[in-house]
């Protein structure tokens, strides 16, 4: 209708702001100390320290950069159609020896200007980070990444633990695990506990490295 060439039209990415950067941080630094508020009470915390921003711009943003608060929710066995879901497995699970569990997840790191997303692989039994990756976008190739780097490096385990996290339920992650025979666990939603190594390792990373 308005005769203009596809090829003439390209996307340009928006950078984040800086005001949204030094909100993001701040959040992040907040969720840290404090994992179980939701927006509403960030939003509440951030108001007191002087910023201006409301519910909705936080939640978008805790989005953006894949944190939730942390805490049990109702109705948690819900399957999405396009993204299975796969039970904890762990719960009693004595994991005695290597490469009997391994874990992955994924978080944010603030940066001097923007922010990138780190992914590890790590061994429930030995603590070892097996495989890591670093990106600018949350999406399941990176994971995809780490996993068959682990795999390749230091075989297979018997139980891979995620989150429920979209780049974790995506088909190609799934296909991996699938591929080499390993048994798939998954969180409940919001329950930080059943991966709580993690928890503890992105603390530790953040204080005391970034």
């Amino acid at each position: 209708m308005l005769e203009l060439s596809r090829a003439s039209l390209y996307y340009e990415s928006v950078p984040v702001s800086p005001a949204d950067l030094q909100l993001m941080r701040r959040i992040d630094e907040l969720h840290l100390e404090l994992p179980f508020p939701g927006s509403r009470m960030l939003r509440d915390l951030l108001v007191g320290e002087g910023f201006l921003v409301g519910r909705k711009h936080v939640a978008t943003l805790m989005l953006k950069m894949g944190i939730e608060a942390i805490y049990r929710r109702s109705n948690t066995s819900r399957r999405h159609p396009a993204h299975p879901v796969f039970p904890y497995l762990l719960r009693r699970l004595v994991v005695d020896r290597p490469n009997q569990v391994w874990a992955s997840d994924v978080t944010y790191i603030p940066m001097a200007r923007g922010f990138v997303y780190l992914v590890a692989v790590i061994d429930w039994f030995t603590r070892k980070i097996l495989s890591w990756r670093l990106s600018n976008s949350l999406t399941a190739d990176i994971c995809v990444d780490a996993l068959e780097e682990a795999i390749q490096q230091f075989g297979r385990p018997e139980i891979f633990n995620t989150d429920q996290g979209s780049q974790f339920t995506a088909a190609d992650f799934i296909d991996v695990l699938k591929r080499n025979a390993i048994r798939i666990s998954m969180d409940g939603r919001g329950a930080w506990r059943d991966n709580v190594f993690f928890e503890r390792l992105w603390r530790s990373v953040k204080y005391e490295e970034v």
